[in-house]
């Protein structure tokens, strides 16, 4: 039976990359979230992945979770993993180890070789003779990540199915910013999507759980298509809520300094075991 919560990183090579990891030397300050601490993960280190899930930066509920995809962007994720059949036999890295900060910070280090040197170092161990059969890129940045690494010789010598597909906040992102509307930008990422786990399901043949055949819609079912985060996935005595649907952190500041350096976390509502008097 898996455990109910994430051994950490005590196995080799892991221990290794979480002990010497690059700090900002390699990172700089003017672009990247440093201070919060690297966040390297999420899912299997055992050797029991079957799917590579590649993200691009850590976000706030994951700079106090300690590990990665854990907010709505992860939980997304999950539903899209369930469609596939998989319930547990997944790893999930991101392109950068800390939270990219401001306007083209990750841009300006797509293809930075120190960046690239580390993120090779955990593809190889999590993909060089391995159980994944196929990898995810969500988004361009995780896209150019994967294909630097395929061209190493470790990654010349790895056959996996691989698919990138729009980044799980594409409809917030886009619409913010004028380029889409929010509801169409939903519909193409959804579509997108779909086109996916057609060219993925084949490359699963031995799932955890029954896939789910049906297609995505033109929008997310709050209850069928998002997934709380399991609990095996997070480190011993994490509180349910850090891993449920509600959103429970976020960046306040009344300036871009204080902003920055302050994460406010709130139990949501529903989950003050204190309101139970039953």
């Amino acid at each position: 039976m898996s455990p109910l919560f994430d051994p950490g990183y005590s196995r080799p090579p892991f221990a290794a990359l979480v002990a010497h990891y690059p700090g900002p030397e390699v990172y700089p300050p003017e672009d990247f979230r440093v201070e919060w601490g690297p966040i390297f993960h999420r899912g299997r280190l055992d050797g029991s992945a079957k799917i590579l899930v590649i993200g691009q930066d850590p976000g706030a509920h994951e700079s106090i979770a300690r590990r990665i995809l854990v907010g709505e962007a992860g939980q997304r994720v999950q539903g899209f993993l369930g469609k596939l059949g998989i319930a547990s036999s997944y790893v999930m890295i991101n392109a950068f180890l800390y939270s990219v900060y401001g306007q083209g910070g990750g841009e300006r280090h797509d293809g930075d070789p120190a960046i690239a040197r580390d993120r090779h170092a955990w593809l190889d161990a999590l993909l060089v003779e391995s159980d994944v059969r196929a990898v995810v890129a969500l988004g361009r940045l995780a896209d150019h990540a994967f294909a630097a690494w395929r061209e190493t010789p470790s990654g010349q010598g790895v056959d996996v199915v691989y698919r990138r597909i729009t980044h799980p906040t594409f409809p917030e992102s886009a619409s913010a910013a004028g380029e889409i509307a929010y509801a169409d930008a939903m519909r193409s990422m959804l579509e997108n999507w779909n086109e996916a786990l057609e060219v993925l399901r084949p490359a699963i043949d031995d799932p955890d759980t029954l896939p789910d055949p049906s297609p995505y819609g033109e929008t997310l079912d709050r209850d069928a298509d998002l997934a709380e985060i399991p609990d095996r996935d997070m480190p011993a005595g994490t509180p349910p809520w850090m891993r449920s649907l509600d959103a429970w952190a976020a960046r306040v500041g009344d300036d871009a300094e204080d902003k920055r350096a302050t994460v406010e976390v709130r139990v949501p509502a529903s989950q003050r075991p204190w309101h139970d008097t039953g």
